[in-house]
């Protein structure tokens, strides 16, 4: 019988086999290590129709909606993500859920003799790396389950990234900014063309607001390949949206009409473009459009039962006060927001959405992103600052980073720790202390009491998400 050590023992196994191989931070350009291996798959990437999502930030968010609204719909889905919170085995779904760690092993374990013929079918160019062995899993166990449709978000650009094997029968670009300087340059019209090579001659592209140079290039991109475009702000969009408890309501536009009374989960306007852009791609998927829509009440469903972990998520919540008092202990939240885009939209919704006494901020970034960003970004909405490092071999030195956080807060509103679980503790600390001029006793409550937000990259969310007890989602 096998046991749950035996199966977190080859699991951990098989992640010591991948690490050995190039990760995914490090790209070589070309597709045709990835193409060859899925040659000799028997091309499961060409079983099913596939939704493909680029850009720089919402990827993850429009795929899980995505895949929502298709399982709502009635159809199998397979669902590929990166990078993982906690667990790798998070990149892989079948309808709508996580594949098992038995699960993840017995993927690498049958396609590992195809991978080492396609190592030593090139030993003059590099290996493949983890990431597309991963894609390949991802595409087997599509193929395998079957599903009826894949959502497969890119890894890192879109021209030369693994998943582009795939011809998308929707291709999707959520917003684009600045990031992957060191492979996609710090252009905006550069980036946007990387990642408009997801696009393909007879796919249909569902394209996110954009800023004009970014727009201008999709755009001649879309007429070069003839391709069918769907746009945000004009063919769909977000008609109204008014904050609610847990989330907010939207009425959207979608490509076949407007859909009220759609409560989603999630905070900020950014989520509700995500959503936006979501139900137009699940709309082209499923044949709905020129004034056929999508069951109504399905829409709905599907939009409530949306989660998107890392995402603005509570990891604990303030203990309710008591009448003229406030609440006791700060709530936690958790962002994977590692860029400036992402970083402002975070602090947008914090600003609109939230109402702290006092927000601490927790900061952990990788040494080749933009900190100076990140913290110019969420200075104004947050009252202090612990900074720190995850456990990844990329995370920025704390001293370096504390040196970036003491030029933008200042060196009386900044804390440093060196262990993640050290900062959380500080922070919480820290955001328990009465504000500036606090209110007195009899005040009315203040929404939200004390705060703390963990942020910077994915790897500290998880790492915070692992704290504080959440399974991997």
């Amino acid at each position: 019988m096998t046991t749950t050590a035996h199966v977190d023992a080859e699991f951990r196994a098989v992640e010591a086999e991948l690490d050995r191989r190039w990760p995914e931070s490090r790209i070589a350009p070309g597709l045709d290590r990835i193409a060859a291996l899925v040659d000799l798959l028997g091309d499961p990437h060409r079983g099913y129709p596939v939704v493909h999502v680029a850009g720089t930030n919402g990827k993850t968010s429009v795929a899980r909606m995505v895949d929502a609204l298709l399982t709502e719909a009635g159809l199998r889905t397979g669902r590929y993500t990166s990078p993982h919170l906690q667990r790798a085995t998070e990149r892989i779904n079948l309808d709508n859920r996580v594949i098992t760690a038995e699960r993840y092993v017995e993927l690498y374990r049958e396609i590992e003799p195809f991978v080492a013929m396609t190592d030593a079918a090139s030993p003059a160019g590099p290996v493949l790396s983890k990431f597309e062995v991963l894609t390949a899993m991802a595409f087997a166990a599509f193929a395998d389950a079957p599903v009826e449709a894949a959502i497969v978000e890119v890894g890192l650009g879109g021209t030369w990234d693994a998943t582009n094997v795939v011809d998308g029968t929707v291709s999707v670009i959520t917003p684009i900014g600045v990031d992957h300087v060191e492979y996609l340059g710090d252009s905006l019209e550069g980036i946007a063309a990387e990642k408009a090579g997801i696009l393909k001659p007879g796919s249909i592209a569902v394209l996110a607001a954009q800023s004009a140079p970014v727009a201008d290039v999709l755009a001649a991109r879309c007429i070069e390949l003839g391709s069918t475009v769907a746009r945000q702000g004009l063919e769909f969009g977000v008609l109204r949206r008014v904050r609610a408890v847990g989330g907010q309501m939207l009425r959207l536009q979608g490509l076949g009409g407007a859909y009220d009374e759609v409560f989603l989960p999630l905070h900020g306007a950014h989520q509700a473009d995500n959503a936006a852009v979501a139900l137009a791609a699940a709309e082209v998927m499923l044949g709905a459009g020129a004034d056929r829509q999508l069951d109504v009440d399905g829409v709905r469903a599907a939009f409530a039962s949306v989660s998107s972990p890392g995402r603005l998520e509570r990891v604990r919540t303030a203990s309710m006060p008591g009448p003229g008092k406030r609440a006791s202990g700060p709530t936690v939240l958790l962002d994977v927001a590692h860029n400036p885009h992402g970083a402002r939209a975070l602090a947008a919704t914090l600003a609109e959405e939230f109402a702290f006494t006092r927000l601490v901020g927790v900061v952990g970034v990788f040494g080749d992103k933009d900190a100076a960003g990140i913290l110019q970004a969420l200075e104004p909405v947050l009252d202090e600052v612990v900074v720190t490092a995850s456990a990844s071999p990329r995370a920025m030195d704390v001293d370096e980073l504390a040196a970036v956080a003491v030029e933008v807060f200042g060196a009386h509103r900044v804390t440093v720790e060196t262990r993640l679980d050290d900062a959380v503790e500080q922070a919480v600390r820290l955001a328990e202390e009465p504000a500036a001029g606090g209110a007195p006793d009899d005040a009315a409550p203040v929404l939200g009491g004390g705060g703390v937000l963990v942020t910077g990259s994915v790897v500290t969310a998880g790492e915070a998400r692992t704290l504080f007890g959440k399974a991997d989602s």
